[in-house]
């Protein structure tokens, strides 16, 4: 990107930067940084943004969740600690966990569990137990619901 030399050029630039996806305060500082502006034009910036509702971290970590949880089928686990990566505050956090509703997350769970225990190919049970649970915790849910699952799966269909 081109250095940019006022702070109205920032202005322009950073409104198309957040006008095209859901973006973080993190994320938009960091932005702001790589085009050489200091602490002061960064804070006058960010103010601008959140006035005019360029920048909202209730709805980006809203987003955030719906998104994560419906097109890569994160876990609660997973989405809190990308979250609170990116800095965002524990009342934004719950706000966001209530977009996923308990049927959802349990139809999508399910899912991804059931189909991701068919296609281990594995002889040994315990590795395929093993490999199934690291799978889904990696994905980000509960450890009791991800054992109970796998213990499921294995008494029904081995």
């Amino acid at each position: 990107m081109s250095e940019v030399n006022s702070v109205k050029e920032a202005i322009h630039k950073i409104e198309h930067f957040c006008a095209y996806q859901e973006r973080c305060h993190d994320e938009v500082v960091q932005k702001l940084r790589t085009m050489k502006m200091d602490s002061a034009e960064i804070d006058e910036i960010l103010a601008h943004l959140i006035q005019e509702n360029y920048l909202n971290e209730s709805r980006f970590a809203c987003s955030f969740a719906r998104g994560k949880h419906r097109i890569k089928l994160w876990g609660k686990v997973r989405i809190v600690n990308e979250l609170k990566l990116r800095n965002i505050t524990t009342y934004n956090i719950n706000l966001a966990l209530k977009e996923i509703t308990p049927e959802e997350y349990e139809t999508n769970f399910n899912a991804l569990a059931e189909r991701n225990w068919h296609s281990i190919k594995e002889s040994s049970g315990l590795k395929k137990r093993k490999k199934c649970c690291d799978f889904l915790l990696r994905k980000g849910y509960e450890s009791n619901v991800v054992y109970e699952k796998v213990k499921e799966l294995e008494a029904g269909k081995n």
